[in-house]
């Protein structure tokens, strides 16, 4: 009876579309499996939450499969019969069958990659990197052996059609009328339709824990939500106040001992700042090193001995050691480091249209009559940082300044660090004799997938291709490069300012996990700065105007950050975020801010990433929309922008 009834289910022109819809969902499932092994230990294994991931995780499943089915229904439904029973038009059919099973294969690799870098699924990290295919296919080339996973996926796909070659005869075995054709086909581009207007891809999110709400996702839904969600305007999507109420409160919240506000106008916020001694006017060396997490260095309790360098400076030079990341992106870090603005939802105001002219670190440098430069050691067109620094009074100096001759090695991402900072001691060095002082931002690559650099510089080898080697290969070029530059005749009177733009990893127990921002913070001037610990809960929005309080600069200033040196007892708060969930945290409790105007209150653990809900905490939420929501206000209106300098 059950081989009857499968036997009419395809033998009909419809009948591919079973056999798709079992290879989908069969591969999602697998895929499911495959991520839950690899997310074990950040799992909540109640019951209902495996219901929910297998449960939910279906349905989301069928509403992929309602979008990735349209192409075939298409097919089959204007195909006319005597071309569809054709014999060409059947291996034609099977061919695009290995072509869609192909896909679906290649798509769950690229999602356990994907995963083990970002501890989700698709997102908006995934469409961004889009649009730089070149560097995202050579960082996979490097880092994979793309032609063997390749290859195994077609044979794979290959097996798989050749399987399935009984159940796709019966279609072109049965002749077909027009109107039944159309009738059928109508009701199944519905179903997409439907999905559209009535699916949204935060109906997954039903747990508390992060690793369930993204199991009960589909990756190739995922990825088209992403692709649809990437621009968040706050009013629309977050939790808001009238302007004028948040304006005044943020007004409240940005006074400090040593500003003033500039006027009594609640919309404008721009204060002056003061220091009663006088301006030391020194180099400033600020290194920006990617992914460098706290929990890297033996100074926050590492034992794998893979940052001498850093942990040697550390006892020569204050540190900072509460310090908090933006972002889980190097834009969002290169923001707060540079506007010292709060991660506002969506994409980081370095890759936004429209953001130029911004009041920065680099502006205040400038002004100051500093040659401010931004140096990276690959391509400054990716993340739009050439267009972003250059166009917010900075000197952007790249890949391109670099003879071939003058590279010891590169990757997909840029030169090794070593060859960075030899490109910025030259930079420094024509500054001094061009009788300015010099303000350097330096980012660095080398510590990013694929992980690869010189041979003979330490002691993990290059094609082992792994974190610890990355970590290990950029301190031994930042200690390199403090000893190259002690030769130096400006060497006394610069300040070395080390710090990260990011985590080496964002995946945790919850939405938010304060463990996985945690980067460290060290200023390093023999000669001028005593070591030290500075203990304070610090934001990376609080390094520009804390690092221009260092130097008892006066300035004009739209920064949100604090100077943490003078700023009273109890003030202290943090801002970090995804592309979505932004969150604020003060006197240890965090309030997460999410589209559909959510907000939640959870005490964080600082250990292990994990949290638990609170009840709600009013002024809380208020501090955490009035921050957010004006930054929001800040960018959209324009009203720090200022007159570039010459």
């Amino acid at each position: 009876m059950l081989k009857e009834k499968q036997s009419r289910l395809l033998a009909n022109r419809f009948g591919p579309l079973v056999v798709l819809a079992a290879l989908l969902l069969g591969l999602s499932l697998l895929t499911r499996i495959a991520l839950l092994v690899l997310a074990h230990a950040n799992m909540d294994w109640s019951p209902l939450n495996l219901l929910r991931v297998f449960g939910v995780g279906l349905f989301f499943d069928l509403v992929a499969l309602s979008y990735f089915m349209i192409p075939l229904v298409v097919y089959l439904w204007l195909m006319p019969d005597r071309w569809y029973r054709h014999r060409i038009q059947t291996w034609w059919l099977q061919l695009s069958f290995v072509g869609l099973v192909f896909l679906l294969l290649f798509t769950a690799a690229g999602e356990w990659v994907f995963w083990g870098e970002f501890g989700s699924r698709f997102n908006f990290i995934a469409v961004d990197y889009l649009l730089y295919t070149q560097e995202v296919v050579r960082n996979i080339q490097e880092s994979y052996p793309v032609g063997a996973i390749l290859s195994g996926l077609l044979l794979v796909a290959l097996v798989l059609i050749w399987l399935c070659r009984p159940a796709l005869r019966p279609s072109w075995q049965q002749a077909s009328r027009w109107q039944a054709r159309t009738g059928v086909a109508a009701l199944l581009l519905l179903l997409p339709v439907l999905s559209y207007w009535l699916v949204d891809y935060k109906q997954k999110d039903l747990s508390s824990n992060t690793v369930v709400n993204q199991l009960s996702g589909n990756g190739i839904y995922e990825f088209f939500a992403a692709n649809r969600n990437n621009e968040l305007d706050y009013a629309t999507f977050y939790a808001s106040e009238p302007d004028e109420k948040v304006l005044r409160r943020l007004r409240t919240l940005l006074k400090t001992p040593e500003s003033t506000f500039i006027s009594e106008d609640p919309r404008q916020l721009a204060r002056t700042v003061r220091y009663p001694d006088p301006e030391k006017r020194m180099n400033v060396v600020l290194i920006s090193v990617e992914s460098l997490s706290a929990d890297f260095m033996a100074s926050f309790g590492n034992t794998q001995g893979i940052t001498p360098q850093l942990d040697a400076l550390a006892k020569q030079s204050l540190m900072y050691t509460n310090l908090y990341a933006s972002g889980t992106r190097t834009v969002r870090g290169l923001e707060a480091l540079s506007l010292a603005l709060p991660p506002t939802p969506g994409q980081s105001i370095v890759r936004r249209p429209d953001n130029e002219n911004l009041f920065s670190l680099g502006y205040v440098f400038r002004s100051k009559g500093y040659d401010s430069q931004f140096l990276y050691g690959g391509y400054g067109y990716f993340d739009n940082m050439n267009h972003f620094f250059g166009s917010n009074s900075y000197r952007v100096v790249d890949r391109t300044a670099l003879s071939d001759k003058d590279v010891h090695f590169e990757n997909v991402w840029g030169v090794a660090d070593e060859d960075l900072f030899t490109l910025a001691l030259r930079q420094m060095d024509q500054s001094v004799a061009g009788g300015k002082p010099f303000f350097s931002h330096i980012m660095t690559t080398s510590n990013h997938r694929p992980f690869t650099y010189p041979t003979g510089r330490i002691d993990i080898p290059p094609d082992s291709k792994s974190r610890e080697g990355g970590v290990k290969y950029t301190d031994w070029a930042i200690g390199d490069f403090i000893r190259r530059a002690q030769k130096k005749p400006w060497f006394d009177n610069t300040l070395f300012v080390i710090t990260a733009d990011h985590c080496a990893s964002s995946a945790g127990k919850t939405d938010l996990p304060v463990d996985r921002y945690h980067i460290p913070l060290m200023v390093y001037a023999p000669k001028v700065i005593q070591p030290g610990v500075m203990p304070r809960l610090m934001a990376q929005v609080d390094l520009a105007p804390t690092l221009l309080g260092l130097l008892n600069f006066s300035y004009t200033s739209h920064f949100f950050g604090y100077d943490i040196a003078t700023l009273e007892p109890g003030r202290e708060r943090i801002f970090i975020a995804t592309y979505q969930d932004i969150g604020y945290l003060k006197d240890g409790k965090l309030a997460i801010l999410s589209p559909r105007k959510q907000v939640k209150t959870v005490l964080p653990n600082f250990s292990d990433g994990s949290a638990v809900g609170l009840p709600d905490d009013p002024a809380l939420r208020d501090d955490a929309i009035a921050w957010y929501q004006g930054a929001s206000y800040l960018f959209r209106n324009k009203t720090s922008r200022l007159p570039p300098l010459p």
